[in-house]
């Protein structure tokens, strides 16, 4: 029985090219306890193996946080054995704005400690006493509010592409950075604010919106399905768009356009562009904005000594890589000193509202 993928993204990618049909990219959560993540892990991914899913799913005794990519002519398959699964009954699901056959090319079901990871150790804290949701029309009027804090909860790399309007963008590498940094920052509007808070798909501001209740937030609310869900009530429902620019994803699409803003800049030059690319030279791998002008002079490198690496021979490359292990710049997203026009490279405190 296998339990695991074993063909690679060039491999699967040919398969999907002959196949030559559409497939659907989704996304979904629940908090819920599982009491036997590894048990539940293994048939899911039978189950998901058998109808041709690919994506990335992470299961905890917390839950399941998924994104993938399902062969459209199986989604009605695929959504009545969810509604099997007691607590996946009637799950939303996150259909992608835009779609990419070759979104994911794996499938990967991995068990984890969490399905977002917070670094929270609170025997008193309750995630299931979550803040209010609210629809893309609620959330509209809110965030018009003068007595509302709107608050992106997504990395730095994420928001620098796209974000609400006015919207509070914390400079930080991880979720679990931003829970106290807002914390702190806001403890003042306790009381006296409505603490708004959106990310892509929710899961995160799933947990957030229960953590502030608990540091004292009396005004906490969370736009239900993120921004994705947003965008599509905003097409359905023919209101104003208040969501500038992209939405960054998990995938190999990278982002979904919102609105045609461009309002990040190239890396390299300065350039408006909200295009991520990683690094070709595979010791890097380094995340960064790239614009079409530096991506043909720099190779798709992000610096002149990537470029002479990436033009070695492949076993040269792989033999100086030998024994080092992945560069720190791969999980630095876009902070690389050398990337003189990157915005982010300030304190992470400079985007918050001062007390």
């Amino acid at each position: 029985m296998q339990l695991y993928n074993s063909l690679s993204n060039t491999e699967r990618a040919t398969l999907i090219q002959e196949a030559g049909k559409d497939r659907l990219t989704i996304s979904f959560y629940k908090y819920f306890k599982i009491s036997n993540p590894e048990s539940f892990r293994n048939s899911f991914f039978l189950f998901l193996d058998s109808i041709d899913v690919l994506g990335r799913i992470y299961i905890a005794s917390e839950g399941i946080n998924a994104q993938m990519s399902i062969p459209a002519d199986q989604f009605k398959v695929f959504k009545e054995h969810l509604d099997t699964i007691n607590f996946l009954n009637n799950v939303r699901l996150n259909i992608a704005i835009e779609q990419n056959n070759f979104s994911f090319l794996k499938l990967k079901v991995k068990v984890r400690g969490k399905i977002v990871s917070d670094g929270l150790n609170d025997d008193n804290f309750d995630p299931s006493d979550i803040g209010t949701h609210v629809n893309a029309s609620e959330f509209n009027s809110l965030i018009e509010d003068e007595n509302t804090l709107v608050v992106d909860m997504r990395n730095h790399y994420e928001s620098e592409i796209g974000h609400f309007k006015n919207a509070v963008t914390p400079n930080v590498d991880t979720f679990r950075e931003s829970l106290d940094l807002i914390e702190e920052d806001l403890k003042s509007y306790k009381k006296t604010k409505k603490l708004v808070m959106y990310c892509t798909g929710g899961i995160r501001c799933e947990k957030a919106s229960a953590y502030y209740k608990h540091k004292g937030f009396k005004n906490v609310y969370q736009l239900e399905g993120g921004i994705i869900n947003y965008a599509r009530q905003v097409a359905a429902e023919e209101l104003e768009n208040k969501f500038i620019g992209k939405n960054f994803v998990f995938d190999q699409r990278r982002a979904e356009k919102i609105s045609e803003d461009i309002i990040a800049s190239c890396h390299q030059c300065g350039e408006p562009a909200d295009i991520h690319v990683n690094c070709a030279n595979d010791a890097c791998h380094l995340l960064f904005i790239q614009c079409d002008s530096c991506k043909k002079s720099m190779e798709n490198c992000c610096s002149s000594n990537c470029m002479k690496v990436n033009k070695l021979p492949a076993k040269v490359q792989k033999s100086l890589r030998m024994g080092q292990g992945n560069s720190n710049d791969i999980f630095k997203k876009g902070r690389a000193g050398h990337l003189s026009h990157n915005k982010n490279l300030r304190n992470i405190h400079n985007s918050l509202p001062k007390t």
